[in-house]
């Protein structure tokens, strides 16, 4: 499919989505079955892409909040069929906890990472959002995942997200743990999952994945975190 067919497509979709027009959305995801897409490339090629030019702009006030509610109740129903249509690649023997900010926008966008990470052969438990930090820290002290990944997280998630990383990092509950974040407040503002230490960051659910795949044993350094950090020092004094 060439760019300017799969533009026409995403624009089509789109606009389906935001007038809340479910025959013509669902036609177009048919269309795609018939012409073969699995799973992962109705992720990547259109629900993905479409979704984010839609929250971006209900941000930017160029979307009423009736269309992006039409838009994401009508997008959660068509990830859920395309989840029914994941090949699951090799078991990668990696286990991940993922978690999403609060809202349906932020769960449906992470559920597309969740899929996206299963297609690679991870171990995935999704748990969404509005979950307390001493709950995530007791599933990680029991369960052991390899990997907590914090995706498409609320600007109001920072504080606990912060409070979180900290935690683990000072008592060193779990070494091994690999933290990665992506999407939601992290595409928005540059540079802050740096400055809140984790392991990796992502702005896509195939970025996620290829980022998780190829660099297994990297971890933020010492120096890296910035957030906080003079107000420790200043403990320290």
């Amino acid at each position: 499919m060439s760019t300017s067919t799969l533009s026409a497509l995403q624009e089509r979709f789109a606009s389906a989505l935001t007038m809340g027009d479910r025959p013509a959305a669902r036609t177009v995801i048919a269309e795609c079955i018939s012409a073969n897409w699995d799973g992962r490339r109705l992720i990547d090629d259109l629900l993905w892409p479409v979704s984010q030019n839609i929250q971006i702009q209900h941000r930017a006030d160029q979307l009423s909040t009736l269309s992006f509610q039409f838009a994401t109740r009508l997008l959660r129903v068509l990830v859920d069929q395309a989840s029914a249509r994941i090949q699951f690649g090799p078991s990668r023997n990696r286990r991940i906890l993922a978690i999403s900010g609060p809202g349906d926008a932020d769960e449906m966008t992470a559920q597309m990472a969740v899929d996206t990470l299963e297609a690679a052969g991870f171990s995935v438990t999704f748990a969404g959002g509005g979950i307390a930090n001493d709950e995530i820290t007791a599933f990680l002290h029991q369960h052991r995942p390899d990997i907590l990944v914090l995706f498409a997280s609320a600007p109001s998630d920072l504080p606990n997200i912060r409070q979180l990383i900290d935690s683990l990092r000072e008592i060193q509950a779990c070494p091994n743990l690999q933290i990665a974040v992506g999407a939601g407040v992290f595409n928005r503002a540059d540079g802050l999952a740096e400055e809140i230490g984790a392991d990796l960051w992502a702005t896509s659910p195939a970025e996620l994945a290829e980022m998780l795949i190829d660099e297994p044993a990297r971890r933020a350094g010492t120096g890296q975190r910035t957030v906080g950090k003079s107000k420790r020092s200043r403990k320290a004094a």
